[in-house]
């Protein structure tokens, strides 16, 4: 009895104790608990999270995670997306908020701030090594402010401090998809619009550990890189071109969506029934064919004629209709094409053309359109859903969207596949940082064999739901300055060379309705920049892509200065900040090596829009293909803020005597001291016998003559190596150009090598001559 009577007491005492200990982890853990409970029911209601690379995320012990900072709900995404408990380093003023500092203390949060004194800094950070120590995650948002612009900022150092001496891993974390959140300042304000989708769209990405002695860039340069894949996560059977147009068509039916210089306008909801009509027509034309060709101007009956051909499944090939006969014939061949659409008043106007064999035109097939295919179209269009119209296939994410081959301006071209994951991708990065709104209308003038062409004028319009107005020419300065002024435009996207013919052509009324002009393809010289805002008043933002990349890979923005917070957009001379889902990096040309920022290297991408390859051609995509980064072929350095500066393409360096010369950097002696904009010199190469190459100048009269162009390289603080000879000066009667308006490398160099061929062999039959006379 006396045992019993022990054992009883003893079981009092301990369920006394035990009650304690539950009681304190009551008062000190459930409300955390709970807290972080609702936070994730909250979370879930109102944002669908996609997480990815949990695997990362250790299971237990202690790792700093480091991620980007979207909007003010960042820390509830990142609690929300996994199952530990997370004490994360928050900003001073947001901690220190009355309401709901309670709440922040239950959950162990870290408070700092930029504005601390150096005493208070310290405190904080060894508060973060402490909660390291006792094993816990801690987060950091190492920008140490909210994006202003949808882009990253610097990475401040804080965080090379709290892992000083430790050996603790370090996660990067990319929070994708909500910038245009309430909670973001994509509007310039908090809460000033209702949602624009419920649940919210948004991925979370952890990437691999990194070693506690990582850098601040390194970090950052990681975080980055996990941008694409925060796109990657969206992948689904709806993520294609087409669907995402009828989407858009049933949503905004009597919106305008296209119209054209040519007297052609429709809204989205005739534009789809018109699509779906031609459809029909192609689909009996082109059998078993997977692709169809396109040999039209930038035009509505263009944009009917790639959609119709993308909602059946097939693929759009839109064949560059400046290209020689010869480069035409062979995109033709390689991709097998029986059947391309053409128009026969496009033929006449362009003399010369001829077209593919099995070319049938629109002016034939649209009358043959009957009245009941007509209204099957519309119920078609109304009704159906979207994959019944796919009758030739159904194309997933990863399926070629088109086929757009290179410009050749340094080789031969070749056709680059690019799926609808890099389109659609690179529509929404783009479009999510250059903020296209429903509002927008834009001069549609590049060429759809253009990549930028074919993304962001034909499919940005389809896919977001802006409408587009479309002309043939570019370089038609009085007839672009006529349409942006009477269709009240709001952008315009061209190239450096066709925004000289708009200043020579346009008035400053003209452009007034602009908010943005964009440019891309070749280098935007300051000159040029500084005539256009001078006379319009809009500076030119700069942009970066090649057709590899779907295409856009950077991009200037507007500064942006928000609640006291300036986050600069724009550096002047750069190629822009990365758009969302893109990282770049900067590697040594012969070995591969990263490069720290600010040295010269070549440029690397990597992301969602990077092409899924050449067309039949495995060897030269192995060749620019590594680990999912493609080599872009041009020199470049990189800031801490993630702004590239491209330097020159690494083809457009002559290597002379053993060292390398970049021929922009000699062009631009030229065109400063002539004080022009115009496109009057251009700098190219020939083989050199003793020395592997030599300089070659080519000019237009508008320059002046040798003289004059040899003595302003020659009083220049160029390196001698870098001086192109005398005799190597070549008048020609204009600059070669592109269909995209980039400057014809290739065709430089054949003018070139021509001129030093002629002239050695001029050289050689004098040599003859005297030997015969002796």
């Amino acid at each position: 009895t006396s045992g019993l009577k022990f054992g009883a007491s003893m079981s009092f005492v301990a369920a006394g104790a035990l009650t304690a200990i539950l009681a304190v982890a009551a008062i000190y853990v459930l409300p955390d608990f709970l807290i972080r409970f609702v936070v994730v029911i909250v979370a879930r209601c109102i944002y669908r999270i996609r997480a990815g690379g949990l695997e990362n995320l250790p299971m237990t012990g202690p790792a700093l995670l480091v991620s980007n900072h979207v909007t003010w709900v960042d820390s509830l995404l990142i609690g929300a997306s996994q199952q530990r408990r997370i004490r994360y380093m928050m900003d001073r003023q947001i901690y220190d908020a009355l309401w709901i500092k309670p709440l922040f203390r239950l959950m162990g949060v870290i408070p700092i701030s930029a504005k601390d004194p150096p005493r208070k800094v310290v405190e904080s950070l060894r508060q973060a090594r402490a909660a390291l120590a006792d094993g816990s995650l801690v987060c950091i948002f190492a920008e140490g402010g909210i994006t202003r612009n949808g882009n990253m900022r610097a990475f401040r150092p804080g965080l090379e401090k709290i892992m000083e001496d430790t050996d603790y891993p370090i996660i990067p974390v990319y929070i994708g998809g909500a910038w245009g959140s309430i909670f973001s300042y994509y509007y310039g304000k908090l809460l000033s619009r209702l949602p624009k989708a419920f649940p919210y769209d948004v991925s979370v990405v952890f990437g691999k550990p990194l070693p506690a002695t990582s850098t601040t860039g390194e970090v950052r340069a990681a975080v980055a890189e996990l941008s694409g894949q925060a796109f990657d996560l969206r992948k689904s059977p709806a993520r294609i071109l087409p669907r995402a147009f009828v989407k858009t068509a049933r949503k905004s039916w009597f919106r305008p969506a296209v119209a054209d210089t040519m007297g052609k306008r429709l809204n989205f909801g005739k534009l789809l029934t018109a699509s779906i009509a031609l459809s029909e027509k192609i689909d009996a034309m082109a059998g078993e064919r997977e692709k169809v060709g396109i040999l039209l101007p930038s035009s509505v009956g263009a944009v009917i004629s790639n959609l119709a051909i993308s909602l059946k499944g097939r693929v759009p090939v839109n064949l560059n209709f400046t290209a020689s006969a010869s480069s035409l014939a062979s995109a033709v061949e390689q991709c097998e094409i029986r059947t391309t659409i053409s128009s026969r008043a496009f033929l006449e106007k362009m003399k010369g053309l001829t077209p593919p064999e099995g070319t049938v035109f629109l002016e034939d097939i649209v009358p043959t359109i009957g009245k009941r295919e007509k209204i099957a179209a519309l119920f078609k269009a109304a009704f159906l859903r979207a994959p019944a119209l796919m009758t030739f296939k159904k194309p997933s994410p990863d399926d070629v969207a088109t086929i757009i081959f290179s410009s050749g301006s340094t080789g031969e071209p070749k056709g680059v596949m690019l799926s609808h994951h890099n389109v659609l991708s690179n529509i929404e990065g783009f479009g999510t940082v250059f903020r296209f709104e429903k509002s927008d209308r834009v001069c549609g003038i590049l060429p759809f064999f253009h990549s930028f062409g074919f993304a962001v004028t034909l499919w940005a319009p389809l896919v977001i739901g802006f409408s587009a107005v479309y002309h043939p020419n570019p370089v038609d300065g009085n007839k672009i300055a006529e349409i942006v002024r009477e269709e009240r435009l709001t952008a315009l996207l061209a190239t450096p060379t066709f925004l000289l013919a708009y200043i020579r052509r346009a008035k400053k009324e003209d452009f007034q309705t602009l908010r943005a002009v964009v440019t891309g393809a070749e280098k935007l010289k300051k000159k040029v920049a500084d005539a256009f805002e001078k006379r319009f008043g809009i500076r030119p933002l700069e942009g970066y892509g090649t057709t590899e990349l779907s295409p856009v890979a950077s991009l200037n923005l507007p500064d942006a200065d928000i609640d006291g917070a300036l986050h600069v957009g724009t550096k002047e001379g750069s190629i822009g900040h990365p758009i969302p889902g893109v990282a770049m990096k900067i590697v040594d040309p012969d070995t591969g090596e990263l490069l720290p920022n600010g040295q010269e290297g070549v440029l690397l991408v990597k992301g969602p829009n990077v092409m899924l390859g050449y067309l039949n051609k495995p060897d030269k995509t192995a060749e620019v293909l590594q680990d999912g980064w493609y080599n872009t072929g041009d020199v470049a350095k990189m800031d801490d803020d993630g702004f590239a500066f491209i330097t020159d393409r690494l083809s457009r360096y002559s290597k002379i005597g053993g060292e390398m010369v970049p021929h922009l950097a000699i062009e631009e002696k030229f065109m400063q001291s002539l004080d022009t904009i115009e496109p009057v010199v251009a700098v190219t190469s020939a083989p050199d016998e003793k020395k592997g190459e030599q300089l070659v100048v080519l000019y237009t009269k508008d320059a002046g003559d040798a003289e004059k162009l040899n003595a302003i390289i020659k009083d220049s603080d160029l390196p001698n190596l870098w001086k192109p000879k005398r005799d190597n000066y070549v008048e020609i009667d204009e600059m070669p150009t592109l269909g995209s308006g980039k400057l014809d490398l290739k065709h430089l160099k054949v003018i070139a090598r021509d001129f030093i061929e002629q002239r050695l062999g001029m050289a050689q039959k004098a040599v003859n001559k005297l030997r015969e006379a002796l």
